[in-house]
């Protein structure tokens, strides 16, 4: 094999994962100072399909349980969570940086929203190149130090007045950027039980079924100029329900009952004969 074939496979080795996944940020935690937000944090990355946390000399220390307790089953990420003492430890094989952070920083670096970051990162990674997203401690945020460390800063949207963001919700909007960005909608899945769409042979039986009865019923007598617009109308209202066989057997049993229960109520009342409209197909 050549060297060329060689980088080329490592490129993509890199860009997709050793097992053939996508690849994906590192989301690394600098200097975290409750165990709570820790756990929150692994939650959101497990909510939308990030694995790999890293701590950066957590107040704490680590492990810690009041981590676990928030994470609500998303153990796997605190068990694998790599633990340094350093941010420039933190992020050594990484070729892109990204800070998120609410302050403006007297630096010259690119601004990004999370949506922004996301594509950005996105194609850093298909480039075979390697990124991580820091996020600071609660109380402070990211010290300049480690701002400097980054290619770009992640800045959310927020109220200027109140723009400081919760540890686990800053992580919880930039994985949904994440996820969303590489989302493929499933296809719309048919109905429970599978249902048969009614042929059209069985919607014009409908269609005659129910506008004899409405014949019967003098349901056009008032407007006889306006029969035909009204006919179109009722058959468009039952064209756009998308109709199952079922629906079709279910309305032309109520259409009978209810043509029946008229018929009834004449006879018993002594009133005009019957029209003979027709209620079979």
């Amino acid at each position: 094999m050549s060297d060329r074939q060689e980088d080329m496979d490592a490129a993509k080795e890199d860009a997709t994962g050793k097992d053939g996944a996508e690849a994906k940020p590192a989301i690394v935690l600098v200097r975290p100072q409750m165990g709570e937000n820790i756990g929150a944090a692994a939650r959101a990355m497990m909510n939308f399909a990030l694995d790999e946390m890293r701590l950066v000399a957590p107040r704490d220390g680590w492990p810690n349980p009041k981590a676990y307790s928030l994470a609500s089953r998303a153990d796997r990420i605190l068990d694998e969570a790599r633990l340094v003492a350093h941010t420039g430890e933190a992020i050594a094989d990484c070729h892109r940086v990204y800070a998120m952070t609410a302050r403006r920083r007297d630096m010259f670096k690119p601004a990004m929203t999370p949506r922004e970051a996301v594509a950005d990162i996105r194609a850093a990674l298909a480039g075979g190149q390697r990124a991580a997203v820091l996020f600071g401690a609660e109380k402070s945020g990211l010290d300049n130090d480690d701002v400097v460390l980054a290619d770009t800063i992640i800045h959310i949207p927020a109220n200027p007045a109140f723009s400081s963001l919760n540890l686990g919700q800053a992580v919880l909007l930039f994985a949904y950027e994440w996820f969303h960005a590489g989302f493929t909608p499933e296809p719309p899945r048919p109905l429970s039980g599978h249902m048969a769409p009614a042929s059209k042979e069985e919607l014009m039986h409908l269609f005659n079924h129910l506008e004899t009865e409405l014949e019967d019923a003098d349901f056009f007598a008032a407007v006889p100029d306006k029969r035909p617009v009204m006919i179109r109308n009722i058959r468009n209202l039952f064209q756009r329900a998308n109709l199952a066989e079922q629906d079709v057997r279910t309305l032309r049993g109520i259409i009978k009952a209810l043509s029946h229960g008229r018929r009834w109520r004449r006879q018993a009342g002594g009133g005009h004969s019957e029209s003979g409209g027709n209620s079979n197909s």
